[in-house]
């Protein structure tokens, strides 16, 4: 997903006039959070401030601002019948005519708020994770896709992924800070085991998810236990990938894409709950 702050320099250099939309204040039920943003153009709009007839005024009251030459102005919205929409909150956006000072400050908000994503190390090339990354690259988190293979990488890299050529793979999972997600689908079941393994061992992992079969996951728990490890870490272990959704199995459709949309919704509730507990923010 490229950045507004990427999407609003384009539009600056090509003369477009720009409108950047925030929300200010968010009471009660509504669509999106403070601080939401979105960028509307004469023409073209990106983000989203909630959608619905929320966005449609808000688009065009943006929109009669470049018209007119104001420079900035609020909307107090509360949500109810004189907006159609049921939510029952208040949303107050602020509207800002945009330049090159506001792509600055959008950039380092945008860099900001990456910093605080929780981290993901996505450990494997392959097509499960060529279809992971693709999926969890729109989501807020910071994913760092390692693999020792630099050919099984695609010559495109999603927008937002960090690409970690390595095989010292351990090294990573030591490093990463508490709250850290870990998804492991290498091309070896056993570097699959050293890597789950040496995240379980730290014990401040969000999510630990490994690819495969109940039978592998058996596999796994009895060769975890026969290095002596204690067996409460295996019930923070995710194996098979999605089944935490599907129910006590992972679901029969086995596509790539399939796997990576339960793997997505598994980590975005795990991240939330330890965020929770660890005032991790998942911003």
């Amino acid at each position: 997903m490229t950045a507004l702050s990427s999407l609003l320099a384009g539009w600056l250099e090509r003369g477009d006039g720009a409108v950047l939309l925030t929300v200010a204040e968010a009471r009660g039920s509504t669509p999106r959070e403070a601080g939401a943003r979105m960028l509307v153009g004469p023409q073209a709009t990106a983000g989203t401030v909630g959608g619905g007839r929320l966005e449609w005024i808000a688009v065009d009251a943006a929109r009669r601002m470049l018209a007119g030459g104001e420079r900035e102005t609020t909307l107090d919205l509360p949500l109810g019948p004189a907006t159609g929409q049921c939510c029952g909150g208040h949303v107050v956006l602020r509207l800002e005519r945009a330049n090159a000072g506001t792509v600055a400050t959008l950039a380092e908000e945008e860099r900001r708020e990456a910093e605080a994503r929780p981290p993901l190390l996505l450990f494997g090339a392959g097509h499960v994770g060529r279809a992971m990354a693709a999926a969890f690259a729109p989501l807020p988190l910071r994913l760092l896709w390692i693999d020792g293979r630099v050919h099984e990488f695609p010559e495109v890299i999603p927008p937002g992924v960090e690409r970690i050529v390595s095989d010292r793979p351990l090294d990573h999972v030591a490093e990463a800070p508490a709250g850290f997600g870990c998804l492991v689908l290498t091309h070896s079941h056993a570097l699959d085991f050293d890597i789950t393994e040496a995240a379980l061992r730290r014990g401040d992992a969000a999510y630990v998810g490994l690819i495969g079969s109940a039978t592998k996951r058996a596999r796994f728990e009895r060769w975890f236990r026969a290095r002596g490890r204690g067996t409460d870490a295996l019930s923070r272990l995710t194996c098979p990938i999605g089944a935490a959704l599907a129910g006590s199995s992972p679901p029969g459709d086995k596509r790539p894409e399939v796997i990576a949309a339960l793997a997505a919704a598994e980590l975005l509730l795990a991240f939330g709950a330890f965020g929770e507990r660890a005032a991790l923010p998942l911003a």
